[in-house]
């Protein structure tokens, strides 16, 4: 029993240990612009080791030099009550259980109606996260899904909003974010897709980059999608009701 008691205050301790470096290291992100997260880093690894070479595209570029355009568009698609919010938007996560439980309801009716050994189709599961919470997700967590990495996700989101501005989390956020295989960041992003900086981005041309964040890779090979298209120009209009930081 007693050994356990000690394994027990151990983990306890080295849990703790790890909390005080990232709440650290975020507090350093006040003064330093981090190089890379720990997705981007897991990126690397996979196209290396997929392509064997590294067609990688990234440049910090800081909060003036990129357009207010983009901000707001991203807010508008993203985040909107990003400037209200204390990290989290909880009536945001409560509306996304309901859209899933609704679609996973109408997948089992499906499935229900046409058999047990029909192939079960996909479920697209909505998220409710904030651009903290993404920004917390791609800097020092894993990809994994479990309730472990989602407790250490929320502490790491509150430390953000805590040791940072909203203006530093957006320039952060905006300078790592994924916009297509190898292609991190704004600056990139702007001259990958419009052969530009991210200061001359156009409203129009800031919202199609903001529809292409929750799969950039995916809409990276489609620049046609008419649903990319169609989904931009209703955010240029809700842009029009968001006030960037």
């Amino acid at each position: 029993m007693k050994a356990v008691v000690h394994w027990f205050k151990l983990v306890m301790i080295a849990g703790l240990g790890l909390q005080i470096f990232f709440v650290m290291h975020i507090g350093l992100m006040r003064f330093i612009d981090p190089p890379s997260t720990a997705f981007e880093r897991s990126q690397i690894w996979q196209i290396v080791r997929t392509q064997g070479a590294l067609p990688w595209r990234q440049d910090w570029v800081n909060a003036e030099h990129i357009s207010v355009n983009l901000k707001r568009a991203v807010m508008a698609s993203e985040d909107s009550a990003f400037l209200q919010h204390n990290g989290v938007w909880w009536d945001s996560i409560e509306k996304a259980w309901g859209r899933n439980a609704k679609a996973k309801a109408k997948i089992a009716q499906r499935i229900e109606k046409s058999g047990p050994h029909a192939a079960p189709p996909a479920i697209k599961i909505v998220g409710g996260s904030t651009i903290t919470q993404q920004l917390a997700k791609n800097l020092l967590l894993s990809g994994e899904r479990t309730m472990v990495r989602k407790g250490q996700e929320f502490i790491l989101t509150m430390a953000l909003e805590a040791c940072l501005s909203k203006q530093r989390i957006m320039e952060i956020y905006l300078n790592h974010v994924e916009w297509g295989e190898g292609v991190f960041g704004a600056e990139a992003a702007a001259h990958h897709y419009f052969k530009k900086t991210a200061a001359q981005l156009t409203p129009w041309e800031s919202a199609r980059l903001s529809v292409m964040l929750p799969r950039p890779r995916f809409f990276e090979k489609r620049p046609q999608s008419p649903y990319l298209s169609d989904r931009a120009q209703t955010i240029v209009i809700r842009m029009n009701d968001v006030v960037a930081p």
